[in-house]
């Protein structure tokens, strides 16, 4: 069975006997200067002058990969960028992320180190089956980790609209305010935050 197999939370939930709670743990700052101007005028360029929502395809490389690989950069030095990496803990819980950030492997690049944050992309906007999906992914990762304490962190997004979700121990809690592509500013803060948020975790995990 593959994480795709799985097309909503409450499948998920009764299959893992994960808890669901809703609430704001994604504590948005916007961040001076970010995103830059140049990454607004290369944006601005793909909006103008290419169907962006053409396809899933069209999405996935014009919207929400340069908005990850730029949030992504001033953390490259201690995080791994993966893009359709496959993960595996059993027969069960196997796939390929749309898109993984681990630590760093210390046996190099081709590596996966611990599994992050998992970003996977609303197929036909459907973000039940995305959450599905996405859910499978962070159990697979925490069973990974193996430490259920250590948060894993996950998004659902189809380029305009982006949703935050984080698994801790058995308890699955979606955030409760979403952000779209409007307001790139607070889009861009929003996403920081989850990555800030896992650095936080790692650095108490360390102590």
């Amino acid at each position: 069975m593959a994480f795709s197999d799985f097309k909503t939370i409450p499948e998920v939930l009764e299959r893992f006997r994960i808890t669901y709670t809703v609430k704001d743990f994604v504590h948005i700052e916007e961040i001076p200067g970010v995103p830059s101007e140049q990454f607004l005028q290369e944006f601005e360029f793909c909006i103008q002058n290419i169907d962006v929502f053409a396809s899933e395809a069209a999405r996935c490389e014009a919207i929400i990969f340069p908005i990850l690989k730029e949030i992504y950069k001033p953390y490259a030095g201690d995080y791994a960028l993966w893009i359709q990496k496959a993960i595996n803990y059993d027969e069960t819980l196997n796939g390929t992320p749309d898109y993984l950030i681990s630590t760093r492997s210390e046996l190099g690049i081709p590596v996966v180190g611990t599994p992050l944050i998992i970003l996977v992309e609303a197929k036909k906007n459907d973000f039940d089956q995305g959450w599905g999906q996405c859910l499978s992914e962070l159990i697979a990762a925490q069973k990974i980790n193996a430490d259920t304490d250590f948060p894993v962190y996950g998004i659902v997004s189809d380029g305009m609209l982006w949703q935050f979700g984080q698994l801790v121990r058995s308890t699955f809690t979606r955030n409760r305010t979403s952000v779209t592509m409007d307001n790139l500013a607070v889009l861009f803060g929003a996403v920081n935050a989850v990555f800030k948020a896992s650095t936080e975790a790692r650095s108490e995990t360390c102590q």
